[in-house]
């Protein structure tokens, strides 16, 4: 079981509407990154999908075998589909 100490990591944006900008998020149950990160834009139904890329960073004694921030690349913007009116 991942504890609270060790189940979360920054997730930085390297490019894309958000570029430069982190998100904190937790890792999957296994303890590795995740492999894409769904993030809600300012407009309603609109979210950004990142893809996990190869930058990995490690710097927690308590914690060396899991990384402290991991790289995401822009794939593309995702929006809902309005309920269809009867």
């Amino acid at each position: 079981m991942v504890t609270a100490a060790q189940g979360t990591y920054t997730a930085k944006l390297t490019d894309g509407p958000l570029e430069g900008k982190t998100v904190t998020t937790e890792f999957l149950e296994s303890g590795d990154p995740r492999p894409r990160l769904e993030i809600p834009a300012d407009s309603h139904g609109k979210r950004y999908l990142y893809a996990r890329a190869a930058g990995l960073e490690f710097d927690s004694a308590e914690h060396p075998d899991q990384p402290s921030a991991v790289d995401y690349r822009y794939l593309e913007a995702l929006f809902d589909t309005p309920p269809a009116s009867s």
